[in-house]
């Protein structure tokens, strides 16, 4: 089933697209002080509205999650001046034949044994929302910024865009 091209639609497959292009991502979960812990993550997999990333079981970030869901996820990539923020709601599973399925080599100085280490899990966040700027400008979106730029005494503006996941 192919989704609808609207706006919302355009902006979900944007901020999924700069996610699986950036890959590195920072996550941020609730300590248990109350404050956000953030820490650099690698996307394993992303599937419709499902990011993916590989954890240890007993990690603080494992138990963050358990006691609260709610995360956010930020990627950018300044040198193209791309970036993307989701929120969502983290779980983490431990399911061999995904852990299989995603597996990957970077992941192995972490999980020797591979995708079969007793300790490693996967953390699924599933997008409630995702908010993205491309101030790239390029192609006619540049030719316009220009015009922009040369008629009003301002810059142009970049692309942006806001996308609920999800009912």
């Amino acid at each position: 089933m192919t989704e609808p091209t609207t706006p919302d639609a355009m902006s979900r497959e944007k901020a999924r697209a700069l996610l699986d292009d950036i890959r590195i991502v920072m996550l941020a979960t609730h300590s248990p002080d109350g404050g956000l812990h953030a820490r650099p993550m690698q996307i394993v997999g992303l599937e419709g509205s499902t990011i993916w990333f590989f954890t240890d079981v007993n990690s603080p970030k494992s138990m963050e999650i358990g006691r609260e869901h709610d995360v956010l996820v930020a990627a950018s990539c300044p040198e193209r001046k791309e970036y993307v923020s989701v929120a969502g709601t983290a779980r983490v599973v431990q399911d061999v034949a995904k852990q299989a399925d995603l597996w990957t080599e970077d992941a192995r100085p972490w999980f020797p044994e591979g995708a079969r280490s007793e300790d490693l899990a996967l953390i699924s966040v599933t997008m409630r929302s995702a908010e993205y700027w491309d101030s790239k400008p390029t192609g006619g979106f540049l030719a316009f910024s220009y015009i922009q730029a040369m008629h009003e005494g301002e810059e142009g503006e970049a692309q942006h865009g806001k996308a609920r996941f999800g009912g």
